[in-house]
């Protein structure tokens, strides 16, 4: 290439922008590219990772009963942490929305400490709070006469208490999320709505429902593949336990790849993670293309 032409070509907007870019590409692909195919390698080794054995691990999981509980029991947790983020997430951020700009500051503040805490710190102070010696909430249990609750050791209260801390510590972002997309409404439609004779709850559903539901369910994915993908909550608070029965995808690759010993297997039951959340990302975004295909 002449010198004309390559001083033409660094001239182009598209240019500078993959330069500018490349940077980014290149963390990426070190980071996050080189890593998952090195996972895909290593789940299809042996347990000593010196024999290629193709699928078997992953025919070899879907032989055990074990493994498919700990699928429900991510989606399980996934789907209920996820939803209850979204639905609180949506009654504060209108609750902060209609508060003046100075109340505002304030309440945003106080709200997002849940989720500016780091998640071990989080999920430490809720053990010692549902401990069952001296756990904060039996104690106000008793006090009200209830007997107290085996918060960690019960099937049904353990999973309720992950959900409960998850819940706890991601709808603050989902309370941002959508408090910003609240201020990009239109105020006059909100009047021409009063003046139709709209009750407050069909503003909602008719005016910022359909406004909104693009940054929902964005946000909605975002925070499913961080429930998928979710560690720290379950292993700090239960470790899996009551007899498996907390058991996640995350902490399951760890128990059977690190605290086991083979690697291959617990990379195996890592990339089970990909295809559920490839045809939830799939059908999430098919709807917001629809969507914005339509308007």
């Amino acid at each position: 290439m002449s010198r004309g032409g390559l001083r033409k070509l660094m001239q182009r907007r598209s240019t500078i922008a993959f330069l500018m870019a490349l940077p980014l590409f290149t963390l990426i692909v070190g980071l996050v590219a080189y890593p998952a195919g090195y996972a895909i390698w290593l789940s299809m080794l042996d347990r000593r990772m010196t024999t290629f054995v193709g699928l078997g691990n992953f025919g070899f999981l879907l032989t055990r009963h074990g493994f498919w509980m700990v699928v429900w029991q991510t989606c399980l947790f996934a789907v209920c942490a996820v939803a209850c983020k979204a639905l609180i997430g949506f009654v504060v951020a209108h609750f902060v929305h209609v508060l003046p700009t100075k109340g505002q500051r304030k309440w945003r503040g106080m709200l997002l400490v849940p989720w500016v805490i780091p998640p071990a710190m989080s999920a430490l102070a809720w053990r010692l709070m549902l401990d069952p010696s001296f756990s904060a909430f039996n104690w106000i249990l008793a006090h009200l006469g209830v007997d107290g609750v085996f918060w960690l050791g019960e099937t049904g209260w353990a999973r309720f208490s992950v959900v409960l801390v998850s819940v706890w510590m991601g709808a603050p972002f989902f309370m941002v999320m959508y408090l910003a997309s609240l201020k990009s409404v239109p105020e006059e439609l909100y009047e021409a709505a009063a003046i139709d004779g709209a009750s407050w709850w069909q503003r909602i559903r008719y005016v910022t429902f359909p406004l909104m539901r693009n940054v929902i369910a964005i946000t909605m994915l975002f925070s499913l593949i961080g429930s998928f993908a979710g560690f720290t909550i379950v292993t700090v608070l239960t470790n899996g336990g009551p007899l498996g029965t907390t058991q996640v995808l995350g902490t399951a690759s760890f128990l059977v790849g690190i605290m086991a010993g083979n690697l291959p297997l617990g990379a195996a039951v890592s990339l089970f993670m990909v295809p559920i959340l490839a045809v939830a990302a799939t059908l999430i975004l098919r709807g917001i293309a629809r969507r914005g295909g339509d308007a």
